[in-house]
Formats: C-alpha cells, sequence, structure tokens
C-alpha cells in the first residue's frame, strides 16, 4: 500500500514514527504537506494537487492537522474522502472534535460524563454561572485554546469576574468549568484506536501548575486504566465519531470524566511513557480497515 501523512513537518516526531511503522510493515511511506495542496473541485472528477501534479496512487491517508489550520486542512480531507481514498480520521470528526463546545454538548447527549459546564454570553451574571458549576474555583476556558493555552484557574468570584470580563472585551468564546480538586492538577491519556485502548498515561501537572499538558512541564506516568475508564474513553471517541483518538479525563470521585478528544493525538508522550509501539498499531488499523472502511455515521 501507499500511505499518505497530512503534516507540515517531516522531521516532527509523529511523522517520523509513522513513516518508519509504514516501512517496517512493508508499505510506502509519503508525506504531503496539506497546506501546500490546492483542491481542483469539477463536477465528478476532486482532484488534489501537490508540488504541480495531481496526487494518485494513494491506498490511505493519515491527516496529523494542526489547529491553526484545521479549516483548510479539514478541507483536503474531505477531498481525499471524495476521492473514495480511506481516511483514519474524518474530516467531519476532526471538525466536531476541535470545537470544544459542540464536542462536549455531543458527549453528553451520549451519555459521557463530564465536568459540568456552562457556555454563556453575557458577563453580567458571573456569580450565578459560578454558582451553577459548584462554586470557585473554575476553570475558565478560551473554545479556540490548545495545550493548555487560553485555560485559567479562577480561585475566587472576583478573579472569575476579572478573567471573563477580559476574555468578554477581546471578543472570545470561552466555557466556565467546575474544577474537580480530587484530581490534583492530574489527567488522564487514553489513546483509543478503533474500538480499543491500545496505551495510557497519568499526567501530572508542574508544581504549583493545574494544567498537566506535557508541553506546559507536565510529567507522565504509566497507568493500567479501571474498566471504567476505557468504557469511558472508547464512548467518547465514539461518540465525536474519532477512530483515532486521543481522549482525555479527569479522575474524579463520580467516576472518569472527560475532559477532551483529541483527533489528532501526538505520539511521543504516550510512546515514551507506555512503552508501546503506537505508530505500528495504527498501521495495523489501515491493513485491517483499508477494504471495509467504516464511514463516519455520526450525524452531529
Amino acid at each position: 500500500m501507499k500511505i499518505a501523512i497530512l503534516s507540515t513537518n517531516p522531521e516532527l516526531y509523529s511523522t517520523r514514527r509513522l513513516v518508519e511503522a509504514i516501512r517496517q510493515k512493508g508499505h510506502k511511506a509519503v508525506v504531503i504537506d496539506h497546506v501546500k495542496c490546492f483542491v481542483m473541485i469539477e463536477g465528478g472528477k476532486p482532484t488534489i494537487i501537490y508540488k504541480g501534479k495531481a496526487v494518485k496512487g494513494i491506498d490511505a491517508v493519515i491527516p496529523r492537522i494542526g489547529t491553526s489550520v484545521n479549516a483548510f486542512g479539514c478541507a483536503v480531507v474531505r477531498q481525499f474522502e471524495l476521492m473514495k481514498i480511506f481516511t483514519t480520521v474524518k474530516s467531519q470528526a476532526i471538525l466536531r472534535s476541535r470545537d470544544k463546545l459542540r464536542s462536549m454538548q455531543v458527549l453528553a447527549k451520549s451519555g459521557v460524563d463530564i465536568p459540568k459546564t456552562i457556555f454563556a454570553k453575557n458577563p453580567t451574571q458571573v456569580t450565578e454561572l459560578i454558582h451553577l458549576v459548584g462554586g470557585p474555583p473554575v476553570i475558565i476556558k478560551l473554545l479556540e485554546g490548545t495545550q493548555g493555552v487560553g485555560v485559567v484557574l479562577a480561585e475566587t468570584i472576583k478573579a472569575a469576574k476579572s478573567t471573563i470580563e477580559a476574555f468578554y472585551g477581546l471578543k472570545a468564546n470561552f466555557l466556565i468549568q467546575e474544577y474537580i480538586a480530587e484530581s490534583k492538577g492530574a489527567d488522564i491519556r487514553a489513546f483509543v484506536i478503533g474500538n480499543k485502548v491500545v496505551a495510557a498515561m497519568r499526567r501530572q501537572g508542574a508544581d504549583g501548575d493545574f494544567r498537566s499538558n506535557l508541553h506546559r512541564g507536565g510529567e507522565g506516568f504509566k497507568i493500567e486504566l479501571s474498566p471504567e475508564e476505557e468504557e469511558t474513553a472508547i464512548a467518547a471517541a465514539r461518540a465525536l465519531g474519532v477512530k483515532i483518538a486521543g481522549v482525555d479525563m479527569l479522575q474524579s470521585d463520580r467516576g472518569p470524566l472527560v475532559m477532551e478528544v483529541n483527533s489528532s493525538p501526538g505520539l511521543r508522550g504516550i510512546e515514551e511513557i507506555s512503552g508501546i509501539d503506537v505508530a505500528s498499531l495504527i498501521v495495523s488499523y489501515i491493513e485491517d480497515k483499508i477494504v471495509t472502511d467504516e464511514g463516519d455515521t455520526v450525524g452531529v
């Protein structure tokens, strides 16, 4: 098979590992910078132009779409879908998972437990909103934030009001979310492929930081998930239609709470901490599904 990885940087760890895994399994790997693609739209003949030539002979695509080029990247993925080429994650699933508000609504509708969350436009009712999610402290989160950027812990109503007024003044959309104190600045990343959790790690925030992102100095530890945590991670990925996902959860007194479903999860942290060759498992998934593409049946 000829498998394309959509990535703007062939030197990124995840891209390199996928190339290695594809070649080790006897397939041909190509890296396509989706930002430099042209999408040709004409009746009955969807085409992608890359480096002056029509892209041909691709059997499967692994999208690695960054948030900064989400809309265009998804347009390229959609074009591959129109060309009847298997993709490990559908364009609609990427868009669905990247929209924090929409993803929370879909998860809640599907019965997946999440922290209490409020989306509001009027900053004059801050006190009421904070009490609706359990009172201070609360998490205030930009809808467009990523890797811990745009996430604020407000320990008092006064601090929450100041943060919300600042975001509102910038015309930024944000969520107000309950703070799960018992998680103690840690979360779980479960890596889901298909209908199975293949690897997991616990991420602990740096000293004094409630955010557990490894990009922000957090530390990772190998863990074994409980059956409930595994079931929750799989249900969350399924609800959003993401077949290869990094599901982030908090351990709470009422069970696992899903924070986010990442449709382009990084491989470095999960592979180094778990010791599992996740890249090869992704290629194996493609080999298993290439003939029977399940499609994207999630309609929300």
